[in-house]
């Protein structure tokens, strides 16, 4: 009955949906609902919006006379896709871009999730999809230069072929090469943790039956998901930047390398220990604030959260940055929306229903999208809003839906794809421990404040009145026998043995022992399986806001101000809630990202050693992915533009190498992101190289265009430029 549904509401359904979106938009909601039926992997999905991005934006560009192809035509990463022509002439080029562009995604979603649990549903779909628009799904060809039909077909099978030597093992179901877990799992639904070998280290979690967070069951102890995705073939990160770091004799490949997270040491206090023990202490004290019992109100409007200054840039300045025994950070406010001049309005609700609506919206998405497919729904969002204006970094013309559309998907995939890589690599080089191990972990060996009371260890966790404290004689967790007497408890959230009904329990906040401390999280999920350092929400979320800055060119959302509704008792699923209407609120896209990372450590998740960083790095990485994106957009087309060049490094602080079929003088300017010239010079090109100095520019993003005769362009390239 369900598939029924299903079926009905969708053929109900696509005829206004084409009606209302560009057809790009609709084949990424369809590859969104084809993620939400997969398996839960994040980054095995990056790379999937990435590459449907990829084909649906060069299905547009290949019949754009400005922009230039990515991927057709041209070689990446030692990978050429033939290309020797243009496709036949058309008296309608958008139709002819709709065409190939649906015969490309749908190629790749039947390829891309074949075998996975929602197929068969994403198969009506696509294929309802397909007849619809009136295309034959029977036409496999791939002759480009026949019909739009058939482009559409050889770009899939160019990225298909791809894909397959990209690093990312597809052919091998994604699966894990060399990496092997140091610490034997542990079985959630048990108390304790006495067999972790490391407690800086990753350690599997055993359940009766696991489900990932897409509602999938998947055996009863994961692997660690993509501890090798380092060595994934990216979009703007340069390779020749990766550090190759080694294990057992096998290779780790890691982009922006933040340096070790903070090991505890377990035979002596002080050092960085004590910033292990502060950082997941603090986890649970904010999940001691997941109970609305407790009376506790606040704004969650922009006039209150959002607006953070700075990061900090230190461990040490941690402790300031974040609210420790109340939750939140050190964000201002505003005190108007810039885009109306009136100020926004205050909204007080139950800081508990806040922090566990934060847990779950931001988990997965609030449909299990994955995080990089969460931030294409909030593009699409914005796409929505009738304050928004298609224009490329907010100037210029304004761009029809399907350009806006193409070339968005490709920067936002881009760079969830770069995130995927750069995290995923870190986490599978330094392999850090999760919080629900490290607390149960450190609760077995003791209390590390006091020698002179019971339970003393210096790797232990430290006493905390009314948030961690010995259990003493009388106490309720005593036992039946006193057995407990002087082991740790914790004040946080019960846990799922105070759930019967998760539709109308609430567990509550109360003292637990410590070795059987619970994340806000399902007990059949408990916590993602891999990983902590860095956390791959606070990368992808900032590196998204990036984008999405850049490209709108306004740090605010359409109306200067974003939303979404949780309804009362129907929004959650851990347990019932929450308990009134709630309304998220964003000022801007870094707000929203800033709040993705606030509930992380709400949901038990990460400390904040593993946020800072990623959120440092996302920063880093989403504003490179647009300017290598925007590079192609403007590309052009002319026959004095030659598309065998290479410049690099980019970003760069120094000196930009170029590599060009060439010999001899040629002009170069550098053009500032304002049209103003800010260097000019004659290069010498010696065996089709050349090199131009652009040291003591400031940061930004700068053009160089390299003429040939009169002002003829020969090359145009953006790059970034970074002092640091």
């Amino acid at each position: 009955m369900k598939v029924i549904i299903h079926i009905l509401l969708f053929i109900s359904s696509i005829a206004l949906v084409q009606a209302q979106h560009s057809v790009a938009r609709i084949w990424n909601e369809a590859t969104l609902n084809g993620i939400r039926g997969d398996l839960a992997r994040p980054t095995v999905h990056a790379r999937n919006l990435f590459h449907i991005s990829v084909a649906m934006y060069d299905a547009w560009a290949v019949y754009n006379e400005e922009a230039d192809t990515y991927f057709l035509g041209k070689t990446v990463h030692g990978f050429n896709s033939p290309f020797t022509g243009t496709p036949i002439p058309t008296d309608n080029l958008k139709a002819a871009q709709e065409e190939a562009i649906s015969f490309a995604v749908y190629r790749l979603l039947k390829h891309r999730f074949a075998g996975s649990p929602g197929e068969f549903l994403l198969l009506l779909e696509i294929n309802q999809l397909m007849r619809s628009m009136g295309y034959d799904q029977d036409n496999t060809g791939t002759n480009y230069k026949c019909c739009p039909a058939e482009l559409g077909n050889y770009i899939a099978q160019q990225i298909i072929l791809y894909g397959l030597q990209d690093g990312s093992n597809e052919i091998g179901a994604y699966e894990n090469l060399f990496y092997e877990p140091i610490n034997p799992p542990m079985l959630v639904e048990e108390p304790g943790n006495t067999d972790i070998l490391d407690l800086n280290r990753w350690q599997p979690l055993s359940f009766v039956l696991f489900i990932d967070q897409s509602g999938n069951p998947s055996g009863s102890t994961p692997d660690f998901v993509s501890p090798e995705w380092g060595q994934v073939l990216p979009f703007s990160l340069n390779r020749d930047d990766a550090d190759i770091f080694q294990k057992n004799g096998d290779d780790y490949w890691v982009y922006n390398d933040p340096g070790p997270p903070p090991y505890l040491d377990t035979t002596a206090v002080g050092g960085l220990s004590e910033e292990y023990k502060w950082g997941f202490s603090m986890v649970n004290v904010w999940s001691s604030l997941l109970d609305p019992a407790d009376g506790v109100m606040l704004d969650i409007s922009p006039a209150s959260i959002g607006n953070i200054l700075s990061y900090p840039s230190t461990l040490a300045d941690y402790h300031n940055f974040y609210d420790y025994y109340n939750g939140g950070d050190t964000g201002l406010g505003y005190t108007q929306n810039p885009r109306t001049g009136l100020p926004y309005q205050p909204q007080i609700v139950h800081r508990a229903d806040y922090a566990r609506v934060l847990a779950e919206f931001w988990a997965d998405g609030p449909d299990s999208e994955t995080p990089p497919g969460h931030w294409f729904t909030i593009f699409n969002y914005i796409c929505e809003q009738p304050a928004l204006e298609n224009k490329m970094r907010g100037m210029g013309k304004e761009l029809d839906d399907l350009e806006w559309d193409v070339k968005g998907y490709f920067a936002l995939g881009g760079a969830m794809h770069d995130v995927a890589i750069s995290i995923w690599g870190i986490k599978g080089w330094y392999d850090y421990v999760r919080p629900v191990s490290a607390i149960r972990g450190m609760a077995e060996l003791g209390q590390s404040s006091d020698p002179s009371k019971p339970s003393y260890h210096p790797g232990g966790l430290p006493l905390d009145p009314g948030y961690v404290e010995l259990i003493e004689v009388g106490d309720p967790l005593q036992g039946d026998s006193g057995q407990y007497v002087h082991d740790l408890k914790l004040k946080g959230w019960l846990g799922p043995d105070y759930i019967t009904d998760p539709v109308t329990d609430v567990a509550g906040v109360g003292w637990v022992r410590a070795n059987y401390w619970w994340p806000y999280q399902r007990p059949t999920f408990v916590s993602p399986p891999f990983a902590g350092y860095l956390s791959g929400h606070s990368t992808y979320s900032r590196a998204a806001a990036e984008v999405l800055t850049a490209m709108t060119g306004d740090p605010y959302f359409p109306g200067g101000m974003g939303e979404f509704h949780c309804p009362k008792n129907e929004f959650l699923i851990f347990e019932d809630g929450p308990s009134t209407d709630l309304t998220l609120q964003w000022a801007t896209y870094r707000d929203a990202s800033d709040q993705c990372s606030l509930s992380r450590i709400y949901g038990g998740i990460h400390p904040p050693a593993d946020d800072i960083p990623g959120r440092l790095i996302g920063q880093e990485i989403g504003v490179n992915a647009f300017a290598f994106a925007e590079q192609y957009f403007t590309g052009g087309k002319s026959e004095n533009t030659v598309d065998a060049f290479h410049a690099f490094p980019n970003p760069t602080n120094s000196v930009v190498q170029l590599e060009l079929d060439f010999e001899g003088e040629l002009p170069v300017q550098v053009v500032a992101a304002d049209g103003k010239i800010v260097r000019s010079s004659i290069l010498n090109f010696n065996n089709n190289s050349a090199f131009i100095n652009l040291t003591g520019l400031s940061d930004g993003v700068y053009t160089i265009v390299g003429y040939e005769g009169e002002k003829d362009r020969k090359f145009k390239v953006k790059i970034v430029f970074n002092n640091d």
